[in-house]
């Protein structure tokens, strides 16, 4: 349940000051694993899954799109309001066609030509670092052009939550596998992905499944299943037993995973009968004291089966569910009334996912007030929105080279805010959705806050610029989309720019400030005045330098506030 003021504030302007920030990355480090309970929030859950039928209007489809989507732009979220709930939501339920694999622009990679896929070429430790940052850019660019759809938010979700590191595993070629079925599953089973996910070359590379024998099984895998990936530990009841499961539990699921490998040649796993543990496996009273008997290359869906029937497994997924498109706080009337009816919907859906996603976002619980502009955007979020809401224009497909290095250059602007495709931190995903009690805070400190300014002022003026081709804010472009009549009043023209950008309202002292960077010290009609001398003779160089430099003044200020780092 959110709490009515923001983790990150939103200060009320004084004159000429700026919103302030907290949080400083400084804070305890408290196990992913745990299920510890938080202290109950200032305002107790109402709300539940029931069907949200409270006006909709461009407010409910901003917020609505925010939260799937990497930046909704006005145009979307305009059709969004038009289109109705029910119709926005099945566009967002339906999963996106398999786009075409990552494209090679590396002049060094002399395998395959530039502009052609390394996708199925043999592995080469020379240029793997070139097709690793190929991959990374080409992941990138899925994010830019996500179009109506969750196939994009989901694809992030489950790569956060099961988790491998492209640096780990140290070929691209698995990675792209990996992301590709991570992307052709978003929306469809859960418990068919881990299934499929268990034995994909690159968790089995990553979690050393691919070592793992009869005579050594390898605990890897076995434990994050459990820990990370399905049911969690709960409250810890002995010395390495878990209310979920326990440590001989670890071991008998390492035994159930014993004999699969990697094929670097077909790029599959594979299963090796004389390397599998055929012995019965003893399960504890967490499940049920199951025995799980030599099932072979078939025994590994067994455990997952197994693992599922455990109600706790369908909780905790919604509860990661939850805090990727809600809040992060769950007290236990949110446990009650909206945690446990997701679950129980997804048992009932065999774990389908998409009939969870369509009660979590059409329910009156979703769009609470509490619920709005709470979530403090990741530096994906951060990056990718600036991008595609201030309709950035990359270099096309036909321009490859220069195309992915654009991608690139957002993925470096990621990672120094300390979110990389590909590359979370560790096994557990990135800290800012599981570690209490800081969450999304934690994308905010010391290092990320000027990093996230310094990238808006870039593509504010003067842009970025790499292979000949520059990406930057237009402004005046922008502006020329809105309805004439608004553009030309810097009242209107300031609240439209506010409406998209932020996720919550602004104050009339916080609107005052904003008009007067666009317009310091002067009255409301010179606005006008440039404005409309602009579009008598717009290829005049003075007077498109006057509206362009008061406009870029105003989006400076707007996208410096604390409330433009929410979403």
């Amino acid at each position: 349940m959110a709490i009515s003021a923001p983790l990150v504030a939103p200060a009320v302007h004084q004159a000429g000051a700026s919103a302030s920030l907290t949080g400083d990355g400084g804070e305890e480090s408290i196990s992913p694993y745990a299920n510890k309970k938080l202290p109950a929030p200032t305002i107790t859950t109402t709300t539940g899954l029931a069907p949200y039928s409270g006006s909709w209007t461009e407010a409910q489809a901003a917020h609505l799109l925010r939260r799937t989507l990497f930046g909704p732009t006005r145009t979307e979220i305009i059709t969004a309001a038009s289109r109705g709930l029910t119709q926005v939501v099945n566009d967002l339920l339906t999963p996106t066609a398999p786009s075409s694999p990552p494209l090679n622009v590396a002049a060094a990679d002399t395998s395959v030509a530039v502009g052609e896929t390394w996708v199925t070429k043999p592995f080469d430790q020379a240029v793997e670092g070139a097709r690793r940052s190929s991959l990374r850019s080409w992941w990138m660019g899925q994010l830019v052009g996500q179009g109506i759809s969750l196939t994009e938010k989901m694809t992030l979700f489950w790569h956060n939550r099961f988790v491998v590191e492209l640096g780990d595993i140290n070929d691209a070629r698995y990675g792209y596998a990996y992301t590709a079925l991570l992307r052709q599953q978003a929306l469809g089973n859960s418990k068919q992905l881990i299934k499929d996910v268990t034995i994909t070359p690159a968790m089995l590379r990553y979690l050393n499944g691919n070592q793992s024998t009869a005579a050594a099984p390898n605990e890897n895998y076995g434990r994050e299943l459990l820990e990370l990936f399905t049911v969690g530990k709960g409250p810890l009841i002995a010395p390495g037993n878990y209310t979920n499961y326990t440590e001989d539990d670890v071991k008998a699921a390492a035994r159930v995973l014993t004999g699969w490998r990697d094929n670097t040649t077909t790029l599959t796993g594979y299963y090796t009968a004389s390397r599998h543990d055929t012995g019965t496996k003893q399960f504890s009273a967490a499940f049920g004291n199951r025995i799980i008997s030599n099932g072979g290359d078939q025994e590994y869906k067994t455990l997952i089966d197994m693992i599922f029937s455990q109600a706790e497994t369908a909780r905790n997924l919604c509860r990661a569910l939850y805090r990727w498109f809600v809040y992060y706080v769950i007290d236990e009337s949110t446990e009650e009334l909206v945690i446990q009816p997701m679950a129980t919907l997804l048992i009932q859906s065999n774990y389908e996912v998409a009939p969870v996603l369509r009660a979590l976002l059409t329910s009156e619980h979703f769009f609470d007030a509490a619920n709005l502009g709470c979530v403090i955007k990741s530096p994906l979020d951060f990056s990718v929105t600036a991008c595609r809401q201030m309709q950035v224009a990359f270099p096309p497909a036909s321009s490859v080279v220069a195309q992915y290095g654009m991608w690139d250059y957002l993925n470096t602007q990621t990672n120094v805010q300390q979110q990389l495709l590909g590359d979370p931190p560790n096994v557990a995903g990135w800290p800012a959705y599981y570690q209490t009690p800081q969450f999304y805070e934690m994308w905010i400190n010391a290092v990320t806050l000027p990093r996230r300014n310094q990238f808006t002022d870039v593509l504010i003026g003067p842009g970025f610029t790499r292979n000949s081709f520059k990406i930057f804010i237009d402004p005046i472009a922008l502006t020329l989309t809105l309805p004439p009549a608004v553009a030309a009043d810097p009242t209107q023209l300031v609240a439209e720019y506010a409406k998209l950008l932020l996720p919550i309202a602004l104050t009339s002292n916080q609107l005052d400030f904003l008009k007067d960077t666009l317009l310091p010290g002067l009255p409301d009609f010179e606005w006008t005045v440039e404005w409309n001398a602009y579009l008598a003779t717009p290829t005049t160089a003075a007077k498109k330098a006057a509206v362009m430099t008061k406009l870029q003044a105003m989006l400076r200020a707007m996208m410096g506030l604390a409330e433009y780092h929410l979403s």
